[in-house]
């Protein structure tokens, strides 16, 4: 029994709205490039043949823009930098934090099919899953980054909900670390330890033809098709567009899936003008997706066998997913860049979900949970960019605005428990269950307004062997929440805050940076419940506060990165003893190493650790005071890496390991997750048949098959299962 997802009658209006708006926002570029067609290309702007079958890797921007992505380092599997919230593009050696960007190439030799599986590689990441819609959750220097608050071509909002494809992505982003200044307050406010920004794919220096075939066990195929041309007498036009269909068993017991993707990219490069548009739509379909898993008792459960399933066979979920941004910037001045930019996501969802509560022996019981949900999102910002000097110091100032507006709506039916068990869970019948709200047409249960503005000064001192940051945000919340069942208002909380940061780059060495910031994060604050003695007290904007500090080590052919940080969290909390509502500590401090690139010709490593001293403190009850946080790994360590075979041109092993420490499951500490570790292993091989380039690609993950719990949700006891050995196999031909 299957159920569609439908778009309720009040949302097509919005709907029509949203795709409006982008198209409207892609006019520019779309205009340009109807132009520029009418004229026939020179034979100097023919592509030669050898171009049409090499692979580009590099987007093009115009060399005078803030917004040029940074070239990808040697090995080409992250790149030299990342986009710095505010401070736009920047050189990892140039900023006081802690950065990785993941490629497009070592996307695809990955054969990452999520955001999540791109991070696998990070040795200061895990991932874990959400209820219901099985969203990827990421653990950030052990605070849970939901996928709510990815962030997409620098825009909160507009990245696809749940669970993100990564066919049309150029680069994934990872910032570690606080981050209110920089890129303001995230919608679900969970950005309290890193954030991840996704890139969108826009036409490259050389023409991309290229088409990809791939299986997945135990019964997914799937194709891909990548195109990408330049126009104009410059090239200074673009246009990339990506399709993706994927469907079929995965290695869980009766567990499907299916994936739908396009996304369209268009620019426009000038010499004072630069702007880039972009369009996706988004359809996810899981059968029977195996669900996350409450424990409700004294010890932890037996671990299942890694591909058991025990969701019920009418459950499933689907999400639909249109979004797109614009883009742009001018040079009206010497050294002084205005840019501005756009976005807007709507999102449809339906799912029936049966999630387990278990006790000590994995038996326990499950509900029927079926759920609408609707979300539309606006996000944008516009500022000023501009150098200038003072005497023998350097400035770099930028000043912004930025804004989100989103509206939720959701209703449900919730059923009465019947048994089940985690090893062989009985098939149920879909169970009756109550309505609340309209499932047809939800009402709006929340709707959310920030808005922020931000002033920042880089000086530069000893020709900017010294850098200095120092910027603040003032930050404006504003949330309702309405009544499920009737849309009644029946929260507001409107409350500001203001947010500095400080960072120094000291550079003694030209390829050696030191670094220090003190940033903070920022995020709605609580409101104690009815059940506290102060219920309905308002608590003003959680700030958490970051001190880090580190040394970065650019040999050319191999980077490093060794961070020391201390995060502080402000958590509400009900006293055991007084019942009084207030705020506790969660403290994370730690180190954590890294290091990329190639450092000898044909070996590529990514590779790191990471150790987290976490404790909450200020708890104001015995029993948890001092306890390390729920879900927080004492250590994480990962080992990737890529050989090019000598006696096999074109031929590359890949291996990786992975090593996560053990994390608690409850805030009293008295039941924890033991360590586990996973190997997965790979090889591609590249060759040329008549002009055409062809890769072969093969991974396993999990080549043991090991039985492990991957996580726990670092706000409640929410356990996830490692996932059983998968193999993937693809073919890519590059015309």
């Amino acid at each position: 029994m299957s159920y569609a997802t439908s778009t309720p009658s009040k949302t097509r209006p919005r709907l029509r709205h949203l795709v409006a708006a982008l198209a409207a926002a892609g006019t520019l570029p779309t205009l340009a490039l109807a132009q520029e067609a009418t004229a026939p290309a020179s034979p100097a702007q023919q592509p030669s043949a050898a171009a049409q079958t090499t692979l580009p890797a590099v987007t093009v921007r115009a060399d005078a823009g803030t917004d040029t992505l940074p070239p990808p380092y040697a090995g080409g599997q992250v790149a030299r930098g990342a986009r710095i919230g505010v401070l736009g593009n920047q050189d990892f050696m140039d900023v006081p934090f802690s950065v990785t960007s993941y490629t497009a190439e070592q996307i695809q030799n990955q054969q990452a099919r999520t955001v999540g599986q791109v991070l696998a590689d990070d040795p200061a990441i895990r991932v874990s899953s959400g209820f219901g819609n099985f969203s990827e959750t990421f653990i950030v220097r052990g605070f849970t980054l939901t996928s709510d608050d990815i962030s997409y071509n620098g825009l909160y909002g507009i990245a696809p909900r749940q669970v993100a494809s990564t066919e049309g992505l150029e680069r994934v982003e990872v910032f570690r670390g606080a981050n209110a200044f920089l890129n303001g307050v995230s919608p679900g406010g969970s950005s309290v330890g890193g954030s991840i920004n996704l890139v969108p794919k826009y036409a490259t220096s050389a023409p991309i033809t290229q088409g990809t075939i791939d299986y997945t066990s135990d019964g997914q195929a799937g194709a891909h098709i990548d195109v990408g041309r330049r126009f104009g007498e410059k090239k200074q036009f673009g246009v990339r567009v990506n399709a993706m269909a994927r469907g079929g068993d995965t290695a869980v017991d009766n567990e499907s899936r299916q994936q739908r993707l396009f996304t369209l990219g268009m620019d426009y490069q000038g010499d004072n003008f630069r702007v880039n548009a972009d369009f996706g739509y988004q359809k996810q379909r899981i059968y029977q997706g195996r669900s996350t898993i409450t424990l409700n008792g004294t010890a932890l459960p037996p671990v299942p066998n890694a591909s058991t399933n025990f969701a019920q066979q009418w459950t499933n979920s689907s999400l639909e997913d249109i979004y797109g941004t614009i883009r742009a910037e001018y040079d009206f001045a010497k050294d002084w860049t205005a840019y501005a930019a756009f976005g807007g996501h709507q999102t449809n969802e339906f799912g029936t979900y049966s999630g387990a509560t278990v006790g000590n022996t994995g038996f326990g019981t499950a509900t029927r949970l079926t759920v609408p949900f609707e979300q539309t999102t606006y996000s944008g910002e516009f500022g000023v960019r501009g150098r200038f000097m003072t005497g023998v110091v350097s400035h770099t100032v930028n000043a912004s605005w930025s804004g989100l507006e989103q509206r939720r709506g959701t209703a449900f039916q919730s059923s009465a428990s019947f048994a089940t068990n985690l090893y062989n869970a009985p098939s149920v019948a879909y169970p009756a269950a109550p309505t609340t709200g309209n499932m047809d047409d939800p009402f709006t249960t929340q709707r959310v307004n920030l808005n922020g503005v931000s002033v920042s000064d880089t000086l530069g001192f000893l020709n900017d062997r010294v850098l200095f940051t120092a910027g603040v945000r003032q930050q404006v919340i504003n949330v309702r929440g309405y009544a499920t069942a009737t849309g009644a208002l029946t929260t507001a909380y409107s409350e500001s805050a203001t947010s500095p940061m400080f960072g120094l780059v000291v550079k003694p060495l030209q390829n050696l940076s030191v670094y220090y910031n003190y940033i903070q994060g920022l995020a709605q604050g609580p409101t104690a419940g009815n059940t506290a003695v102060n219920r309905g007290e308002v608590f003003p904007p959680a700030k958490s506060k970051q001190h880090e500090a580190g040394v970065k080590y650019d040999a050319g052919k191999f980077g490093t990165t060794l961070a020391f940080f201390q995060i502080e969290q402000p958590i509400g909390t009900t006293s055991t003893t007084t019942n009084v509502f207030g705020l506790q500590d969660l403290r994370n401090r730690g180190v954590e190493w890294s290091i990329f690139g190639e450092p000898l010709r044909g070996l590529r490593l990514l590779a790191g650790a990471s150790y987290i001293d976490s404790a909450y403190q200020n708890t104001g009850n015995p029993a948890t005071e001092g306890k390390k946080g729920v879900g927080v790994p004492i250590y994480t360590a990962t080992a990737s890496a890529e050989y090019d075979l000598p006696f096999l041109p074109g031929s590359t092993v890949t291996g990786r390991f992975i090593q996560t420490g053990r994390q608690n499951a409850n805030p009293q500490n008295t039941i924890s997750l033991p360590s586990w570790n996973r190997i997965d292993l790979g090889a591609r091989y590249t060759f040329k048949a008549s002009q055409v380039r062809y890769t072969l690609r093969a991974f396993v993950e999990n080549v043991a098959n090991k039985d492990y719990w991957s996580g726990v949700s670092t706000s409640n006891n929410v356990l996830t299962i490692g996932n059983p050995r998968t193999f993937k196999v693809s073919m890519t031909v590059d015309y």
